[in-house]
């Protein structure tokens, strides 16, 4: 009792000085639980509509869901329709109804402005059915009664401003549906951002399957108080047990959905609490320091206590005890504060297009203890040392003025083990560099770059030691005695200064090493296209994937002004080499011209030879592998088509980004043994220009497609700027998880300084007495803030742009062969460490500066 007591006045009596130590605990917690309850509400959402909107029993064909949602031939697995009326006739059915749904379609308004979501949610297109008002009521007009009409769900129309009357178009491979809205559907469960149009269910079936008999699905209701088991035993009996159909329950349908989208949900929760680990591991270094100071700070109360009776276990204990209670309230304060971060997201989530709604909030009952136990953990892990430095505090400290002498060496076992660490660590970038296989590599540049992390935190107090003397010569020796004294206290305890300093170092190495990653893909991107592409123009889809619609295509063929315009699409088949063994391969089926647009390089053959009757080329793995040669006849077996027997005219090399390992056959070639109507679309388009009317080109291959907003025309340039953009917008959502880590460990370095700040109480004083300024003292602690933050942005981004470089070297296996350094962006970063350690001194600044004289010098310690 008396140490919990003992704890619980001391963690009271300073409070003040615990505060920022909790608030890094807060915000780590926060985004522990922030991003589990986010994920689960997420959850929650999307297995209410998939278990709503799912029929008793679903019938689709045995391949449904195996090939991807929009597959490149432009219509999905069908059915026949007669199937409806044979279900119709199992036992326990209620009713049955034939589904015509597509997702690879296209929807613009009057002013051809694509209605589908921009968060990557689907454009679906499907008929109205009985089974929709599981998940869907009409709240305006009426279903659409022929192929004039069209519903539209009430999110799409709210957010694009739709009213009854408008005209929208949907764009299929078909050919276009132009259609009046005849009525509004509003979802009963929370939509997360799919946007639906509903057509007549002859209009779907003619213009999304391609045929009038056919469906992709059959929804079937049960009669009262058949179940869901039963009913899919007794369509099956009534199918006659065939293998050509799928048969799921609700429930089924309903996981089969969940786990298609959970696998996207783990992924993103993953990654989020990785970016909390790091959070957490920075914040530890924020403990460690307090509670050393701490401890330091109350040596002649240890000390007392110890000469009164207390043992070196309850010192330890009641230490711990108060790592406890901060890990408790800053915990506490963090589930709350993590549950409003997931709001927050589910508004931010909200406003960019994906509804996600309060009403499925889900905070399930591990979130809050997971957030507990990890607070509490981490925070009596960090606070362990200096808790056992309290247990040897010796009762002769109450004889000795309070604090520590400055700790001038870390330790030479400290040290030796740093450099063993480092050392080791460097080895395994070298040895990263050096590999012959990314597999390999990717194993070695992890053990790398733990080792380093963990060598440079322990080497830290000897790194201080050297970095900042040097950083002072740089910036702090400009400011006369000032600087001089700022430099001796960042000196004064370089185990502190270099705990402070890699809490920083850890957030800016990963922003390093990242920023090296990403110039470099860039780099080598750009450096492929100019060596590779001899195209002016690439059209393609602007982000899902969808196949370029005939009619598109046609318009593109029609651009004046063009030398040539290069079909190009992809093929799935089961590629037999002569020896017998198979392979499930793609073929890229591509015009001849396709050889002027991307340069290949044929290391044995010739490569226009390939695009000639019943002819191929395959890549040099491929080749390598299965021990295949010019003039061999590789048998290739076309899904939805018929076999062939293609000559091998060329062996194209691998050392490439683009098409890497990509085996190629003429476009008539491929049409030859595919059905019409299997035929798939192209997947991209490229374009040369006459001479000298490139610019013309471009401007009516724009013209050309402006009726079909969702595909993008580009040239190199444009090519460029989008691969950098699309980069740049990852790292800077990366970037901005990182941030939680840099904001800790900018606490840490405030915290640092108030308890240092406290600790030269006297010293201030006496220093204030014998003519140093508030204005000189209030500069005394910035620069040494600054020099602290510099300190670890240096040692941060060195460290990055190494494990940056090795990481470069991986990806060089991959045909990134380009390494850049981005120094504009390590530059910014190391200057703006020095405005981030100006803004942790403020407070403490100010603090030291509102001293009273008499009072700093009359303290006790």
């Amino acid at each position: 009792m008396t140490v919990w007591k003992t704890s619980l006045r001391n963690f009271f009596a300073h409070k003040g000085r615990m505060a920022l130590s909790a608030v890094a605990v807060l915000l780590s917690v926060a985004f522990v639980c922030g991003t589990l309850v986010f994920t689960d509400t997420m959850n929650t959402t999307f297995d209410k509509l998939f278990t709503i909107s799912s029929p008793d029993v679903t019938v689709s064909p045995k391949n449904a869901g195996e090939s991807d949602e929009q597959p490149i031939d432009g219509k999905p697995a069908s059915l026949p329709a007669s199937l409806v009326q044979q279900v119709e006739k199992a036992e326990g059915v209620k009713r049955a109804e034939g589904a015509a749904f597509s997702m690879a379609v296209t929807v613009v308004d009057s002013e051809n402005k694509n209605m589908g979501s921009e968060t990557g949610a689907p454009t679906i297109a499907s008929n109205w059915t009985q089974n929709d008002l599981r998940s869907m009521e009409i709240t305006s007009g009426h279903a659409p009664r022929g192929p004039t009409e069209v519903m539209v769900d009430a999110d799409t129309a709210k957010k694009h401003k739709l009213t009854i009357g408008d005209e929208l178009r949907t764009i299929a491979v078909t050919g276009d549906i132009r259609a009046k809205i005849s009525g509004i559907a509003s979802f009963t469960v929370t939509n997360p951002g799919a946007a639906i149009v509903y057509l007549d269910t002859a209009t779907a079936q003619k213009h999304l399957l391609g045929a009038p008999d056919v469906f992709t699905q059959i929804l079937v209701t049960a009669e009262s108080g058949v179940s869901d088991t039963q009913l899919k035993k007794n369509v099956a009996a009534a199918l006659d047990g065939s293998a050509a159909y799928k048969l799921q329950t609700q429930q089924e349908a309903a996981d089969a959905n969940k786990d298609d989208m959970g696998a996207f949900l783990d992924v993103m929760k993953y990654a989020m609490l990785g970016f909390a680990g790091i959070a957490f591991l920075v914040g530890i270094f924020l403990i460690v320091n307090t509670f050393s100071m701490l401890v330091a700070q109350r040596t002649r109360e240890i000390g007392l206590m110890r000469a009164i009776g207390s043992s070196r276990k309850q010192v330890n204990r009641s230490v711990l005890l108060e790592a406890v209670l901060l890990g408790i309230v800053g915990s506490v304060l963090g589930v709350a504060a993590g549950i409003g971060l997931a709001v927050g997201l589910m508004k931010l989530m909200s406003a960019v297009g994906m509804e996600l709604s309060t009403r499925d909030l889900t905070i399930a009952w591990t979130t809050p203890v997971t957030g507990l136990v990890l607070g509490v953990v981490v925070t009596v892990l960090a606070a362990y040392i200096p808790a056992r430095r309290a247990g040897k505090v010796s009762p002769m400290a109450a004889l000795r003025d309070a604090g520590t002498p400055a700790d001038g060496s870390s330790g030479r076992v400290r040290a030796g083990i740093g450099l063993l660490l480092t050392a080791a660590g460097g080895a395994a970038l070298w040895a990263t560099a050096q590999a012959d296989k990314a597999a390999e590599g990717s194993g070695l540049l992890a053990i790398g770059v733990l080792l380093t992390l963990i060598g440079f935190i322990v080497i830290g107090p000897l790194l201080a030691g050297v970095v900042v003397r040097a950083l002072s010569v740089v910036v702090l020796r400009l400011f006369g005695p000032v600087g001089r004294l700022a430099e001796r206290n960042a000196l004064r305890n370089p185990r502190r200064t270099g705990a402070t300093g890699a809490a920083l170092m850890i957030g800016l190495a990963l922003v390093a090493c990242l920023s090296v990653v990403g110039s470099s893909m860039v780099a080598s991107a750009t450096e492929e296209l100019d060596k590779s592409v001899g195209a002016d123009f690439i059209v393609q889809d602007s982000g899902a994937g969808r196949p370029i619609v005939p009619q598109a295509a046609e318009a593109l063929h029609a651009v004046p002004g063009l030398e040539h315009m290069t079909d190009y699409t992809y093929l799935k088949a089961k590629v037999t080499a002569p020896d017998g063994r198979t392979v499930d391969e793609g073929i890229t089926a591509t015009d001849p011209t396709y050889q002027k647009d991307v340069r290949r390089t044929a290391l044995s053959g010739d490569l226009a030879q390939a695009y000639g009757k019943n002819a191929m080329s395959v890549g040099e793995d491929y080749a390598e592998k299965y021990g295949v040669k010019v003039g061999d006849t590789l048998t290739v077996a076309f899904a939805a088509g018929e076999t062939a027997r293609l000559k091998v005219a060329a062996i194209t090399s691998d050392d490439t980004n683009i098409d890497r390992g990509a085996m190629y056959t003429n476009i008539t070639t491929a049409t030859s043994y595919m059905p019409a109507d299997k035929m798939p679309q192209n997947v991209a388009m490229f374009g040369k220009a006459e001479e000298g009317k490139e610019k013309e080109a471009y401007a009516a291959l724009k013209t050309a497609l402006a009726e079909y907003p969702v595909y993008k025309v580009q040239n190199q340039a444009d090519f460029k700027e989008d691969l950098k953009n699309q980069i740049g917008q990852l790292l800077n959502i990366v970037y901005g998880l990182l941030a939680l880590a840099i904001i800790v460990a900018v606490l840490g370095v405030v915290n640092t300084l108030a308890l240092s700040v406290v600790e030269r109480t006297r010293e201030i004083g006496l220093m204030r007495a014998i003519g140093l300024s508030r204005r000189q003292l209030r500069r005394m602690i910035r620069l040494e803030s600054v020099v602290i933050a510099l300190f670890g942005a240096l040692l941060g981004l060195g460290l990055g742009m190494g494990w940056g470089t090795a990481a470069q070297k991986l990806l060089a296996l991959e045909g990134l062969e380009v390494l850049e350094i981005p120094w504009p962006t390590i530059l910014t970063v190391f200057a703006c460490s020095a405005l981030v350690g100006l803004f942790a001194a403020l407070v403490p600044a100010f603090r030291a500066g509102r001293m009273n004289v008499l009072n700093a010098i009359a303290t006790d310690g």
